[in-house]
């Protein structure tokens, strides 16, 4: 059953890349789909390069273990905070300043909007180092889940993951992705309300699981905390909520998706579309992950420490499912998988291409060689990945490129979410805050790598860098939070932007049709 799931589902990928060729013969066709993308499409593409197998795999058992059903707080967030109120306040002024500058990636934006190429180019750089190991991540969870079914070495399902997404990606561009993106959506929401029923059944429905789960003791909170309204230990879950939830804003693969958007009537209904799908996917998730504890007995642990090896604990919760529950979530994380994979290597790629590689070239590039090159990085990216995913499981004590894999996140967001909110909303930033942004989001990712990786003593820090360098979740949250702090600030002190140039760029705005196009958009 499961096979022929895999082979129904790979063809109808392959099928929707050669389709979209003719869409993919130019930048602006490969890149953002024309900017002519559907409400349907563009949420779908948005919800499923969110949520990936690092969410229902790593996250969900990770913090469902830690914090019981409270961490559907971090779903809950992640549909309201990263969902709906990312497309409020950034979708419309971003498909409008991104027009209106021709800006293709969020690299090509920062350039564009502050008039500098070294900001263009330094952000290129930024997004090439921190979305590697953030592709490779993508893998994580695939291996325990496809051993379930499959007797098969681990390499040869990343080999096939990859080379089914250089096709579809290859060929077809942004719009064969965001066809693919919404049958992978369809398959995860559909996917996670079943395994949601089938573990629930299996522990004698909601009540009885929840029963079970309230009688397992918290360190210093005793029996009914994994079952609580906040978990034991709310401040934790908090930062892990602003984290996975405000995080997003500063993506570029994220916030890549609203300059593709069609029209103004497209955003309302993407809003809508997108916070609902974020609701189901990731607070099911979130929820489903809480019941880990009840299977303490079935998965794996640290022989050093005596901790529980994450990622094995939604595999341990499935393990016991009737095998077309297994079947059907083997094909759920793989499309989460490639979902968020074909996204993330199509930003790096088109990135790359158009923000170092075309403004350095000293030959005059023309649309089919820029694309031509996308295409090559595409692949280029997928083979790094893919390879630094073999390398991880070959040999579990490398530690490097999975703490690298935890700051990612981080990074990109501390460095790019304010100066890129900021842009669009305010005249007043400079270009210096937002190379010291850079520098900040970076530098905070940098010593937390360091740190974790040294096995650094943080306590004698002092209670307040010790709690922010504890975990690249919280000097994650202190990035970015940060960073909004610190761009206007900045601001205030440097050298203002030539006056014209911006009032010139906010004009956007204020072009008229009926009303503004801060309140419409042109259709």
């Amino acid at each position: 059953m499961t096979v022929i799931l895999l082979i129904v589902y790979f063809a109808v990928m392959i099928a929707i890349g050669l389709y979209c060729r003719k869409n993919a013969t130019d930048v602006n066709g490969f890149v953002l789909g024309g900017r002519s993308v559907g409400p349907w499409l563009t949420a779908f593409a948005f919800g499923t390069s969110y949520f990936s197998a690092v969410i229902f795999v790593g996250y969900a058992g990770q913090f469902g273990w830690l914090y019981g059903t409270s961490a559907t707080w971090a779903g809950l967030g992640n549909a309201f905070i990263g969902s709906l109120l990312a497309w409020n306040v950034l979708g419309r002024r971003t498909r409008i300043m991104t027009q209106k500058l021709d800006a293709k990636t969020m690299p090509d934006y920062f350039g564009k909007r502050f008039d500098s190429l070294n900001l263009k180019v330094i952000a290129s750089i930024i997004v090439f180092i921190f979305l590697i190991p953030y592709t490779a991540s993508l893998y994580n969870g695939l291996s325990s889940l496809f051993g379930l079914v499959f007797d098969m070495p681990y390499w040869v399902v990343i080999l096939i993951m990859a080379v089914l997404t250089c096709i579809y990606v290859v060929f077809g561009g942004y719009m064969a992705t965001a066809i693919n993106d919404f049958i992978q959506g369809i398959i995860m929401l559909f996917g996670i309300c079943a395994v949601i029923g089938a573990v629930l059944s299996q522990n004698g429905g909601l009540t009885e699981a929840m029963k079970s789960l309230s009688a397992i003791e918290a360190d210093g909170w005793g029996a009914g905390a994994y079952s609580s309204f906040f978990g034991p230990d709310p401040l934790a879950l908090l930062f892990v909520v602003i984290l996975t939830s405000l995080g997003t804003w500063g993506l570029p693969q994220m916030v890549g998706k609203f300059y593709a958007i069609k029209s103004e009537n497209d955003i309302q209904k993407g809003t809508i579309i997108s916070t609902v799908f974020a609701i189901i996917v990731a607070g099911g998730c979130y929820f489903l992950g809480g019941f880990g504890r009840l299977y303490a007995d079935k998965i794996k642990y640290n022989e050093a420490t005596g901790k529980p090896l994450f990622d094995t604990i939604v595999p341990a919760m499935l393990s016991t499912l009737p095998m077309i529950v297994i079947a059907v979530v083997v094909v759920l994380v793989l499309s989460a998988s490639m979902s968020t994979l074909s996204s993330l290597v199509l930003t790096s790629s088109s990135t790359l291409t158009l923000d170092v590689i075309k403004p350095l070239s000293k030959k005059e590039m023309d649309e089919k060689k820029q694309v031509f090159i996308m295409r090559i990085f595409i692949v280029f990216f997928v083979v790094i990945s893919a390879v630094i995913a073999v390398i991880k499981d070959s040999f579990p004590g490398l530690t490097f490129i999975a703490q690298m894999m935890g700051v990612s996140w981080g990074a990109l967001a501390g460095a790019f979410l304010a100066p890129f909110l900021y842009g669009l909303y305010w005249k007043g930033i400079t270009k210096v805050s937002v190379g010291v942004c850079y520098i900040w989001g970076c530098a905070i990712a940098i010593i937390q790598l360091i740190v974790t990786l040294g096995g650094v003593d943080v306590s004698a820090w002092g209670p307040v860098l010790g709690y922010i360098f504890k975990s690249s979740i919280n000097s994650g949250v202190i990035a970015m939070v940060g960073g909004l702090v610190i761009v206007p600030i900045i601001s205030l002190f440097t050298k203002k932007m030539d006056k014209e140039f911006v009032d010139e760029t906010f004009a956007c705005y204020e072009a008229k049709h009926e009303v503004s196009q801060k309140t419409a958009l042109n259709d």
